[in-house]
């Protein structure tokens, strides 16, 4: 089963907007994949829903509550630095490297532009769902 890590953006965008995004944490709702994340990341998912989309108390709770229940969280061991213009990017791959995972799901432009690391895909969401399809 793939082991997965999507960034804050991708979690913004799935609770904001739906789409695509919105389609990963459905498949981890199903047990298609197993999504994990970090203390790290649910910190910068949660202030930038709160700051930039001014969801309500209320909201960011039952987005929590929805999160807790897809997701695995792990705490990051290991301390990187590889990506020194976007250091809350390093926080992602700790995760990744602590889950295990097999692929991270982004649109971060400084992520996408490693390809991988250390073995783990890193891709677009539509890409990781085209995927997904093509064997599935």
């Amino acid at each position: 089963m793939n082991r997965v890590v999507a960034d804050s953006n991708v979690y913004v965008s799935a609770i904001v907007f739906g789409g695509k995004p919105m389609l990963l944490l459905e498949m981890a709702e199903e047990g298609e994949l197993e999504l994990f994340i970090s203390e790290p990341i649910l910190s910068e998912t949660f202030r930038i829903l709160r700051n930039k989309f001014q969801r309500t108390t209320e909201q960011l709770e039952a987005d929590r509550v929805h999160l807790a229940t897809i997701t695995r969280s792990v705490t990051p061991t290991e301390t990187l630095i590889v990506v020194p213009l976007d250091p809350d990017d390093d926080r992602i791959l700790e995760c990744a490297v602590a889950a295990g995972a097999t692929t991270i799901v982004t649109g971060d432009r400084h992520l996408l532009g490693l390809g991988s690391f250390r073995g783990i895909k890193i891709q677009r969401p539509a890409e990781f769902l085209g995927e997904r399809q093509d064997h599935g």
